[in-house]
C-alpha cells in the first residue's frame, strides 16, 4: 500500500499528460484516517466515471457492535451512513472543473426503502466501513488536470469522510434509534407468522405519498387508524406497545369509493416487504416478505408456464400446461404471473382490480347465461382464490371497486372511507346473500408443474464480453436483449435493476446448466447472495457501488421476462 504523499507526487508527475496516464493511479493509498482505493480509472473524461472505494478501519470508525450485530441492524446502519455521505457530497460535486464528467462526485442516494447495498458495507467482525463511489477525473479536453483531482482527493473527499463515517462525529442518539427501529421492524415481521397474519399497519401510519413522482409522505394526510374489530397489539423490543390493523391469512377484500384510499393502502402493503426509514410514515407497515403484486401485463413474453389452473381448452388447441407466447393477453399474462409467483414461493398475492384483466378476475351471471361456461376457457380468479389459500396456503389481499363477487369468498372485508378503514365483513356478507354466485362446477384444481429448465448456452459470453445496461426503472438490457420490468411494481430502486442485470449475466454464464429448473437456479443464486453478497456474482477486479439487493421473487420474474432465454 502506498502513502497519500506518493499519490500526490504521481498526480504532479502526470499533470498535463494524455488522459490514459491517469491509469497509473490505480491502487491503494493510506490517508491519515482512511484508506483510499482507486479501483477503476475511466479511459476518457466523457466515459463512465472512475470507481473509488474508501475504507475506514473498525477501530477508527468506532461504531459500537450493538449497532450492527444483526443483519437488519447492519443494513440500517449502512443505509444511515450512506444517506449522510450522499447529503454531504452534494456540496462538492462539480466544484472541480473540466470537460466531460470532470469533477463529478456521486454515491448511492437511497430512497424511502432501506435496502442492502454495495454502496456502503460494514464488516460484521472487524467493524470496517467500506464506501464505494464514483469520481469524474478532471481533464481539459483530453489532457489531465491533476490539480483539480488533487482538490477532490485531498480536500473535498476527506471532509466528507471525516464528517460522516466516524461514530464520534455523528449523533449517537439517532444511530441508536436507527438500530432500534430495525430491531422493532424485524420483530413485527417475525410476529406475522406466529400470529397468523400477512401484514400489519400501525395506527398513526401515513400511507399517502406527496405526489405521483415523490415517495415522501404527504403533508397533512389522514393518519391510519385500525378498525377496532381488526386491531391487534404488539409489544416491540424498543418502541414498546404498538397497536394497528392486523391482516390475517386468507382472503382480504379492500373496497370503497374512488379516491378513498383503497389503492393507497394496497401500495403500502406491497412495499411493506421492505423496511422503511424513520419519518417515512410507513415505518411500521410490515408485510409478509414473499408477497407478490399481481397484475395484467399485456404483451409480455410467457415461456412454457402451466396456466391450466385458470385457462383450458383454447379454441386453437394450444397447450396451456406448457403455455408459450411472445405477446400475452391481459388474462393469460395475469394467469402466468400468479403461477410464477407460486413458483417463486410467494405466500400472499396483492391484487388491484384497476390493473387486472376483468375476464381473468370474474364473470357475472348474465355473461355466463349468454356465453355458457362450457365454451369459456377461463376459470376466473374468483373461483380459485379460496382454493389457493385452503390447498396451498397462499393468501390474497384484493382491492375491488366495481364487483361484489368477492364478498362471497372473502374472510375479511375492509371499506376505505376518506382514508379511514372500516370492517364491514358482516354487512357485506349479509347483503351478498341476495346476489348468489352463478351455479356451476369449477374444474378440479391441480398443482401446476414447476419443471421448466433453462437451456445451456456455451456461446453466451464466450468472448468474455457481456454488455449490460439499465434503463431507469423500465428494464435492463443484456447483450442488447431488452427485459421489460416496468410492471414489477415492488422494485423500489433502480439499483435493484443494476443488480438484476449482473445476476442475469451470472445466471446465463454459470448456472444455466440445462438440468436444473428455474426455481432451483434462483435458490442457488439467493443462497450465494446471502453468503457472500455480490462478490461472486459480479466477478472482475472490483465491486460496483451501485447495486441493491433484489428479492427472489424479482430475480425469478426477471428470468421469466427474458425473451431470449431458452427454456426447455
Amino acid at each position: 500500500m502506498k502513502t497519500n504523499q506518493e499519490l500526490k507526487n504521481t498526480l504532479h508527475q502526470i499533470d498535463h499528460k494524455g488522459y490514459p496516464a491517469y491509469k497509473q493511479l490505480k491502487g491503494s493509498y493510506r490517508f491519515p484516517n482512511f484508506i483510499l482505493n482507486i479501483d477503476h480509472v475511466q479511459g476518457d473524461p466523457f466515459a463512465a466515471p472512475s470507481k473509488i472505494s474508501i475504507q475506514v478501519e473498525g477501530k477508527r470508525a468506532g461504531f459500537p457492535p450493538e449497532l450492527y450485530d444483526t443483519k437488519e441492524k447492519k443494513i440500517a446502519l449502512q443505509d444511515y451512513l450512506l444517506r449522510g455521505f450522499a447529503g454531504k457530497i452534494r456540496d462538492f460535486s462539480f466544484r472541480a472543473k473540466g470537460s466531460g464528467k470532470s469533477g463529478l462526485m456521486s454515491v448511492s442516494n437511497p430512497g424511502q426503502e432501506i435496502l442492502e447495498r454495495t454502496g456502503c458495507q460494514i464488516d460484521s467482525r472487524s467493524g470496517d466501513v467500506i464506501l464505494r463511489m464514483e469520481i469524474g477525473f478532471p481533464a481539459n479536453g483530453r489532457t489531465i488536470n491533476s490539480r483539480e483531482l488533487e482538490k477532490i482527493l485531498f480536500t473535498f473527499l476527506p471532509q466528507c469522510v471525516e464528517k460522516t463515517l466516524f461514530y464520534q462525529v455523528l449523533d449517537a442518539v439517532k444511530l441508536k434509534e436507527t438500530a432500534e427501529l430495525a430491531e422493532d421492524q424485524t420483530y413485527i415481521r417475525s410476529e406475522l407468522e406466529k400470529q397468523g397474519l400477512v401484514a400489519f399497519v400501525a395506527n398513526g401510519a401515513i400511507l399517502p405519498r406527496e405526489s405521483g413522482v415523490s415517495k415522501r409522505p404527504m403533508k397533512r394526510a389522514v393518519a391510519f387508524r385500525s378498525p377496532k374489530e381488526m386491531e391487534i397489539e404488539m409489544n416491540l423490543p424498543n418502541h414498546g406497545t404498538i397497536k394497528g390493523m392486523g391482516i390475517r391469512k386468507g382472503v382480504t377484500l379492500i373496497v370503497g369509493g374512488g379516491y378513498h384510499g383503497k389503492s393507497t393502502l394496497l401500495k403500502a402493503l406491497e412495499l411493506g416487504v421492505y423496511n422503511h426509514r424513520a419519518g417515512d410514515g410507513r415505518e411500521y407497515v410490515i408485510s409478509e416478505e414473499s408477497g407478490m403484486k399481481i397484475r395484467a401485463e399485456d404483451g409480455r413474453s410467457v415461456k412454457k408456464v402451466d396456466i391450466s389452473m385458470f385457462i383450458n381448452n383454447l379454441p386453437n388447441g394450444k397447450d396451456t400446461k406448457h403455455f408459450q407466447t411472445e405477446d400475452a393477453s391481459g388474462s393469460t399474462s395475469q394467469a402466468a404471473n400468479v403461477i410464477e409467483a407460486m413458483e417463486a414461493g410467494s405466500r400472499v398475492l396483492f391484487i388491484d382490480e384497476d390493473t387486472s384483466a376483468t375476464n381473468f378476475m370474474v364473470r357475472d351471471e348474465l355473461m355466463q347465461r349468454v356465453v355458457h361456461r362450457d365454451v369459456e376457457p377461463i376459470t376466473p380468479f374468483v373461483e380459485r382464490v379460496r382454493e389457493l389459500y385452503e390447498k396451498y396456503g397462499i393468501s390474497t389481499v384484493l382491492v375491488a371497486g366495481s364487483s361484489g363477487s368477492y364478498f362471497h369468498k372473502a374472510d375479511c372485508i375492509v371499506q376505505m372511507n376518506r382514508y379511514e378503514p372500516m370492517d364491514i365483513t358482516e354487512l357485506a356478507k349479509e347483503e351478498a346473500k341476495a346476489f348468489p354466485l352463478p351455479a356451476g362446477d369449477t374444474p378440479p384444481l391441480e398443482k401446476p408443474a414447476f419443471d421448466r429448465v433453462i437451456r445451456q448456452d456455451r456461446r453466451f459470453g464466450a468472448d468474455g464480453r457481456v454488455k449490460l445496461k439499465t434503463m431507469g426503472m423500465d428494464g435492463i438490457s443484456v447483450n442488447r436483449d431488452t427485459i421489460d420490468l416496468r410492471y414489477l411494481e415492488q422494485l423500489a430502486d433502480s439499483e435493484q435493476l443494476n443488480s438484476l442485470a449482473q445476476i442475469m449475466k451470472y445466471m446465463r454464464m454459470q448456472e444455466a446448466d440445462g438440468r436444473r429448473n428455474i426455481g432451483e437456479i434462483a435458490e442457488a443464486i439467493v443462497k450465494m447472495l446471502k453468503e457472500s453478497g455480490f462478490e461472486n456474482i459480479c466477478g472482475g477486479g472490483y465491486l460496483p457501488g451501485n447495486l441493491a439487493m433484489p428479492r427472489r421473487q424479482e430475480i425469478m420474474a426477471c428470468m421469466n421476462r427474458w425473451r431470449e432465454l431458452g427454456i426447455l
